[in-house]
């Protein structure tokens, strides 16, 4: 089977390459020219596990192409995915103009029966608007059918997830393309995924659904972290504890500075503003976007009372990235806090694995000096901040950290290190709902 890809950013590229990996004939449709023709060199333009070794191998064996020639991919194949992006308007209104492009273009140059298949993630009701759009720009009219099949990737394992799901979710009308698009996934039957068949309407608010859960255990982690910190409990045990119990379950129940990514701040704003129009309002979705952006403001607040203000001071900052395994810095905590650190005056020396030519792009100045590793990071600082919990942080060498600083105050927001070894070092320790991070205060 023939399969176009139209987009080859994060799910497109992902998508693509693990389809190709299945045995179908994948052609990569992008229009920026550069793109594609580093793709075609085998280098992948970002960071992901195992991706760049997945393309190759797939473009050796001839089963993977990238190209800008839209009509002619589509004409060779049976379903085509729309995987372009759907970034935030200002308003929280997710922009749809890439869709509309692809769904114009698409209606331009279908000859025969198409399934055409929504993986971006898209606002419940994007389907119909996709099938509008085809039937009313087609030259002349051609069957075809719009099913919704929302991706459930996790950055820094993405190959893995696509390779291994939970579930397929395939939102169709028509039994035909539900077909199709289970059959293109037939590999996936000797792992014994579960398929989850339904409406295009239920399949688009699965993904809102989803991640609008896991950023609220995110959230609520982090709540009962700072109540930790008050009453000298230990999160972490309470995380465990909590984790055991199967109804609840271990993941997504560690605690940090908040979440971040291209998927939970947008898609949390998103479904909080289809609830308000449609007066049904997401108050939950709207109550863990504030305690997400109080979590770091609680973070910024810590280091500033614990430096004894900020003016001047220099600080280490270890890891930028949203999370490890990723070079992605959109809405990552560490970008937003180092901003602010920088306006409250102070100097910033950081390092992450992967993403600092990322992080270039957006601070910039003589108050920021970017390193090559740790302990370049660590070297004359007053304070160190771990932001982002990369493994290779976990096995640094803590006394000659604080040997290269001019004070040993360690803010670990990730809970990378033991409290007591790193005292045990000498440091002024601070960790997120930790004994000892903060006074104990008793409940009135």
């Amino acid at each position: 089977m023939n399969i176009t890809v139209v987009g080859t950013g994060y799910v497109g590229l992902v998508t693509g390459a693990a389809l190709a990996d299945f045995g179908l004939n994948v052609s990569c449709v992008d229009s920026d020219v550069r793109k594609i023709e580093t793709l075609s060199s085998g280098r992948v333009p970002f960071y992901e596990t195992g991706l760049e070794e997945l393309v190759n191998r797939n473009l050796r064996n001839r089963r993977l192409i990238f190209s800008t020639d839209l009509e002619a991919a589509v004409r060779a194949s049976l379903a085509v995915f729309i995987a372009v992006a759907t970034p935030d308007l200002p308003d929280g209104t997710p922009d749809l103009s890439q869709v509309d492009s692809v769904a114009t273009a698409l209606a331009e140059c279908l000859d025969d029966y198409k399934v055409i298949v929504t993986k971006s993630t898209v606002p419940v009701g994007t389907a119909r608007r996709i099938q509008g759009l085809l039937t009313g720009k087609q030259r002349r009219p051609v069957e075809f059918d719009v099913v919704s099949n929302p991706e459930f990737l996790r950055e820094g394992s993405a190959v893995e997830d696509f390779m291994r799901p939970n579930r397929v979710v395939i939102g169709a009308d028509s039994e035909n393309a539900a077909a199709i698009v289970k059959d293109i996934y037939r590999p996936l039957f000797l792992n014994e995924t579960p398929f989850v068949i339904t409406s295009p309407e239920t399949a688009e608010l699965i993904k809102y659904a989803c991640n609008a859960f896991l950023a609220t255990k995110i959230s609520f982690i982090n709540e009962m972290a700072n109540l930790c910190e008050k009453v000298g409990a230990d999160v972490h045990h309470v995380a465990r504890a909590m984790g055991l119990d199967k109804r609840i379950g271990p993941k997504f129940l560690h605690p940090g500075p908040g979440f971040g990514g291209s998927c939970f701040p947008k898609d949390l704003v998103a479904l909080a503003r289809t609830g308000r129009q449609l007066e049904a309002p997401q108050r939950l979705a709207e109550a863990v976007i504030e305690i997400n952006r109080r979590q770091k403001e609680r973070v910024f607040s810590r280091i500033e009372r614990e430096l004894g203000g900020l003016k001047g001071k220099k600080i280490g900052v270890l890891g930028l990235a949203f999370k490890p395994n990723t070079d992605d810095i959109r809405e990552a905590p560490a970008i937003d806090i180092c901003r602010k650190l920088l306006e409250a005056g102070a100097l910033i020396q950081a390092y992450d694995p992967a993403a600092m030519p990322n992080s270039r792009k957006v601070l910039s100045g003589e108050e920021v000096v970017f390193c090559p590793d740790a302990y370049a990071a660590a070297g004359g600082m007053e304070a160190l901040w771990i932001a982002t919990e990369w493994n290779e942080f976990r096995n640094i060498n803590l006394a000659r950290i604080k040997s290269l600083m001019q004070a040993p105050v360690l803010f670990d927001s990730r809970n990378v290190f033991d409290p007591a070894r790193v005292r045990a070092l000498g440091f002024r320790y601070f960790g997120t709902g930790r004994p000892g991070s903060t006074p104990v205060r008793s409940p009135a």
